[in-house]
């Protein structure tokens, strides 16, 4: 469980560092560390000429699916998209069968001055191509197995949220769990602000004093149910420093709050924001120790297709954005919309999701932001 939630912020957090620290030497160093292959296949926007990945790259795993669109998009798309996937595979597993539990696709307006972070409720009902219906977390387990791995889990993946959204996909991304913690603990943690008490079901502590899950998660609901004896970690609503595990702890809740996955977005987000204001710090950029920590977690954890473009060249373009220039966007305005088919609950967009999706296609996420401003979740 650990696992899951992690690799979905680092996900985003290792796109932000590319934003802020693009171009600089520090990171060229570092460029050959990231794992770079063709994961978005025939999801992918168009481009003119053959589509070819510009460094070494791993060939497509024996078996995996080459999966054709369902449907005509339009390639014509202002701006640029980022489909990022944290998935729960272990590392002595495989990945046959893992399933995405964090989405996002990240919007880089035409100017490439600003961009925009949205993220997909795990549980919403989609049609998987090939596949039926299904949830979205659904879609990467569906292409991973019959030794399609992470390739084929993504590409499926990323012919979803394609059809879901009509948002053409320039790019994406998978990152391995480990990175996001050994990130935050290098640059000495991150502020954050509790909005909301959080009880976690991950940690907690026995009667004497050993570190051990507070709650059970009971099938088939998965409603958390509290273990005798066992006191549960709390973050209390307020402003504090947060050491690496306890980002990852906090961060990952879902089960006990009131707005369930929405504030888990919300939480990941802001942690995001506060991961790249630390590492863009006077603090870090000065530390060549606590630099070179980061940067070698964010290389080592990286898998990035960049759709025939280099992530030296995604950097060389995105390198003027700065945290002050990330907006970030909830779908449903975070309010639960449950759709629930034959004993399943399914999360259903709304008419409104809809049209924020129609304005990143038109790249005008702008004009949604200040019309829907509590769709906008807070810096803090």
């Amino acid at each position: 469980m650990r696992r899951r939630f992690a690799r979905g912020v680092l996900i985003s957090v290792l796109v932000v560092v590319a934003l802020v620290l693009g171009g600089t030497v520090a990171w060229q160093h570092y460029l050959a560390r990231v794992d770079q292959i063709d994961m978005l296949g025939d999801a992918a926007r168009e481009r003119p000429g053959p589509r070819e990945i510009t460094i070494e790259s791993a060939p497509r795993p024996s078996g995996a699916p080459m999966i054709g669109r369902s449907a005509p998009h339009d390639d014509g798309q202002p701006g640029r998209n980022i489909l990022l996937a944290g998935i729960d595979a272990r590392p002595d597993a495989g990945e046959d069968g893992s399933r995405a539990d964090s989405i996002i696709i990240v919007h880089i307006t035409a100017a490439e001055d600003h961009a925009y972070l949205i993220s997909l409720p795990r549980d919403t009902r989609v049609t998987i191509p090939g596949h039926g219906t299904g949830k979205l977390n659904a879609a990467f387990a569906e292409g991973s197995t019959a030794g399609g791995g992470r390739a084929g889990g993504f590409e499926l993946l990323a012919l979803t949220v394609r059809e879901a959204t009509g948002l053409a996909l320039d790019a994406g991304a998978i990152v391995d769990f480990a990175g996001l913690r050994k990130v935050v603990e290098a640059v000495g943690g991150v502020e954050l602000c509790v909005d909301a008490e959080t009880t976690s079901v991950h940690i907690g502590w026995d009667a004497k004093g050993r570190e051990t899950p507070p709650y059970r998660l009971v099938p088939p609901t998965f409603r958390p149910e509290k273990i005798p004896g066992v006191r549960a970690q709390v973050y209390h609503v307020g402003c504090r420093h947060f050491a690496g595990w306890e980002a990852l702890d906090y961060v990952r809740q879902r089960e006990l709050l009131p707005d369930g996955d929405y504030g888990r977005q919300r939480h990941q987000q802001q942690l995001l924001r506060a991961l790249a204001a630390k590492i863009t710090s006077a603090g870090v950029l000065s530390n060549p120790i606590a630099l070179n920590r980061a940067l070698t977690a964010i290389g080592d954890s990286l898998t990035f297709d960049g759709n025939g473009e280099s992530l030296t060249a995604w950097i060389l373009r995105l390198h003027a954005i700065r945290p002050a220039d990330l907006t970030m966007l909830r779908t449903n305005g975070g309010k639960f919309s449950t759709d629930a088919r034959d004993g399943t609950d399914y999360e259903r967009l709304d008419d409104t999701t809809g049209e924020l999706f129609a304005a990143a296609r038109q790249d005008r996420l702008d004009g949604f932001a200040a019309a829907h401003p509590d769709w906008v979740i807070p810096a803090g």
